[in-house]
């Protein structure tokens, strides 16, 4: 699990369109750098120690697991992203985007490459009014004092003038849903997204117990013989599991993960078992459904065939080496049919055929924005 510290940014802009420029940082940063907390109000000021157009600037409430140094080559790299240009000297300029860090928890960092508290945020009332509308009782670690009250002791005298703009925060994940389920078919990446997702987000975590099923090897040995106990062990575990660790769900409001959802035993039973079989089968599995909490998004990854089956030899299971292709679009086929009739389930399908979220951040952060754009 990753520790999340507060920090509290700085943002400035006095080119092109200002408010989208703000606008534009605060998404890359939720994006990047962490999750926003809170946006000050916007504030135009004149330019501080040069001739130049008015700054908008605002400041932000930020949580993040990446250490301070870290921290400030992300920031760096959304500015650059954004077109900013630094140059080497200490001469103040024109700029469409600017971000420091001025507080980080309540460290003390003296370094070559950063410096925290910000050595000039004291003197600055563009930082410190938009700062204490939204850090008020927060200390300053190295003055000892609450930013209040290092405000009221700011020698600054320019004009600052609180605009009525508005900007928009992101909403991180955690406060979008409390239940996401992930699926996808065999080899497709879900319980390691599952476990990616915990870590980042601090969520609590629910992982399939397949490999405590004793009926799973001697079903792909003898798939006739073994599918229906196969099939009701893994619906009673799955059910109990889901029971027990959703059942606080909405007391304490917490972020859960799964990397599967209950629906996929009746998905697997329509493969394996024969018509009688299943008849009883869909008995006992229509009174357990409708006691399961239902996730707030269902994520399927989908993935090709040949990728699965590269997938599933890459990890080596014995019992799974003789997967057959026509066994996977099968499965694929019925979670297919799942999705299409499930009016009511938020649903979003990401295709992960050609990339490798697991190893490759740029494409694990894909899959992270297309579910918070769900």
């Amino acid at each position: 699990m990753k520790i999340q510290r507060i920090t509290y940014l700085s943002l400035g802009t006095n080119q092109g369109n200002k408010l989208e420029n703000l606008q534009n940082a605060i998404n890359l940063i939720a994006d990047k750098a962490g999750a926003i907390q809170k946006i000050s109000s916007v504030y135009k000021t004149t330019s501080w120690g040069f001739d130049g157009e008015d700054f908008f600037n605002i400041c932000l409430k930020v949580t993040t697991y990446h250490p301070p140094e870290k921290l400030m080559t992300i920031l760096l790299s959304i500015e650059k992203d954004l077109g900013r240009k630094r140059n080497d000297s200490n001469v103040y300029s024109d700029r469409n985007i600017d971000i420091d860090i001025l507080l980080f928890d309540d460290e003390i960092i003296f370094s070559k490459t950063l410096i925290v508290p910000h050595e000039k945020m004291l003197e600055r009332k563009f930082v410190l009014v938009p700062l204490v509308e939204i850090a008020n009782n927060t200390f300053h670690p190295i003055a000892k004092k609450q930013l209040s009250v290092c405000l009221q002791n700011c020698s600054d005298t320019s004009e600052i003038i609180l605009m009525n703009e508005q900007l928009k925060r992101p909403i991180p994940i955690y406060e979008k849903y409390n239940y996401i389920a992930i699926e996808g078919n065999i080899g497709a990446g879900k319980t390691s997204l599952a476990k990616m997702m915990s870590d980042e987000f601090n969520a609590k975590i629910i992982l399939e117990r397949f490999a405590d099923n004793p009926f799973l090897p001697k079903f792909y040995e003898d798939e006739e013989r073994f599918a229906f106990p196969l099939e009701m062990s893994f619906l009673a575990d799955r059910y109990q599991q889901l029971s027990d660790d959703l059942a606080q769900l909405d007391l304490f409001k917490s972020f859960v993960v799964s990397d599967y959802y209950i629906f996929k035993s009746l998905i697997f039973a329509q493969i394996t078992l024969q018509k009688d079989e299943y008849l009883l089968y869909r008995k006992m599995f229509d009174l357990m459904y409708k006691e399961i909490t239902k996730p707030d998004l269902y994520v399927y990854l989908y993935q090709n065939t040949d990728r699965l089956l590269e997938n599933i030899k890459n990890r080596g299971r014995a019992y799974e080496q003789n997967i057959k292709p026509d066994y996977l679009q099968k499965i694929h086929d019925g979670y297919k049919n799942f999705i299409s009739t499930q009016q009511d389930l938020n649903t979003v399908i990401i295709d992960v055929s050609e990339i490798d979220f697991v190893n490759n951040t740029e494409d694990y952060n894909f899959i992270i924005n297309q579910i918070k754009q769900s």
